[in-house]
């Protein structure tokens, strides 16, 4: 049998599955909403002592909820690859964990304790079979990923602190493929506003300025705006978008409205200046109050920026390896749908990243739900791309 069948064997027999399970549902137990996940990465930090590591905790500018930091180091030179996971939730009523034979339930099993726990697993994997020759591994967990309630700055904070590896893995709930580029991403709400008082519709001056149709305008405009941005796209990811989610105005049917306020998003590609971004969206807005005689203020968030991986990187193959030898072939490419931390690494690094996480559904609803097997498989993958990624050596040696 040749050493990378020998090994993934090993790694495979050590991935305890009724631990990693007793682990997702102590995490999925605690109710963490985004600010809030303090008790859930206390939990987190408890059972790692338990189980023998060495926890330290960091608070990144957010004390209320110190991320949880632990290394397994080989011994010898070597990289070191990160497994980083978010433990908050988005702000939904808690459901409290749930399982089966074949469904793990409750908030945050699908985004992603779950896949969390299967990093944690891998952890364990590694130091029980002494299978990081080289290098070493850095485990982090943290709060305040979900938008808008967070925008990934305590994650920031410990990139920009040096408390980062040289590569990592993210278990989000994305599994059909490996994705190499991404999206930036921010949210925009903007309020047209006139000035005079509330009135009833039939005694409102001829001349006064009609916010809906500012608002209609606005649409109109973006509408132009979202053709021009076809041109702008690439291979896996698609073009550049400008999205509108919600319009309102008005108090009742025949008051004439004061304000009409309208929210969207706004994603860009690699290579992309996320100020001119928004230079870009100011400026025509800037034109729209000209021209309408409004006021317009406009409220854009930064959420992630944009971020691409070498196909050819290190990491990539090592990864690519180790999923080669458990499923008989290697993932395809493609693009990351959303924004995660992965962005994060890349914009501030930039630190390649692999989001890659168990089978599972109902992120940000009250209905998540993750693959119970297929826990265990993201456990064993996590492990045996640390073990190649680690160990230096060609990702093709290992799997000959």
């Amino acid at each position: 049998m040749n050493a990378p069948s020998t090994l993934g064997a090993v790694l495979d027999k050590a991935v305890d599955l009724e631990r990693l399970l007793d682990t997702a549902v102590q995490l999925i137990a605690v109710p963490s909403r985004t600010g809030e996940a303090g008790a859930a990465l206390d939990r987190l930090a408890a059972i790692l002592a338990a189980d023998g590591f060495v926890v330290s905790r960091t608070a990144a500018g957010h004390p209320a909820a110190p991320a949880v930091v632990v290394r397994l180091d080989s011994g010898r030179p070597g990289p070191t690859l990160q497994f980083d996971g978010h433990l908050d939730t988005v702000h939904l009523p808690f459901i409290p964990p749930g399982r089966d034979a074949e469904l793990l339930t409750g908030s945050g099993s699908c985004d992603m304790k779950g896949g969390t726990a299967a990093a944690v697993e891998a952890l364990r994997v590694l130091r029980d079979t002494g299978a990081l020759t080289s290098g070493s591994v850095l485990f982090t967990t943290h709060d305040l990923h979900e938008a808008p309630w967070g925008l990934g700055q305590q994650l920031d904070q410990m990139i920009r602190d040096g408390l980062h590896g040289d590569a990592v893995l993210i278990p989000e709930p994305l599994t059909a493929y490996v994705p190499v580029v991404g999206r930036g991403a921010a949210t925009w709400k903007v309020h047209i506003r006139r000035a005079g008082a509330p009135i009833h519709e039939v005694h409102r001056p001829a001349d006064e300025p009609s916010v809906i149709a500012a608002g209609a305008d606005l649409i109109a405009r973006l509408g132009e705006f979202q053709e021009s941005l076809t041109t702008r796209s690439d291979t896996h990811a698609g073009c550049e978008t400008v999205f509108i989610g919600q319009i309102h105005s008005g108090e009742i049917y025949n008051q004439y409205p004061q304000e009409c306020w309208l929210e969207g998003t706004r994603r860009w590609l690699p290579g992309v200046l996320r100020t001119k971004v928004e230079q870009e969206f100011r400026g025509l807005l800037d034109g729209l109050a000209a021209e309408t005689r409004t006021s317009i203020h406009c409220d854009f968030r930064f959420i992630r920026d944009a971020f691409r991986l070498d196909p050819a990187d290190r990491l990539v193959r090592a990864f690519q390896a180790s999923y080669e030898s458990l499923a008989g072939s290697p993932l395809p490419l493609g693009a990351k749908p959303f924004v995660d931390d992965g962005n994060s690494f890349y914009g501030l690094g930039p630190i390649p990243a692999i989001t890659h996480g168990p089978r599972s559904g109902g992120a940000h609803t009250t209905s998540e739900w993750v693959d119970v097997a297929d826990l265990r498989r993201v456990a064993h993958v996590y492990a045996l791309t640390a073990a190649l990624y680690c160990a230096g050596r060609p990702a093709t040696e290992e799997v000959a």
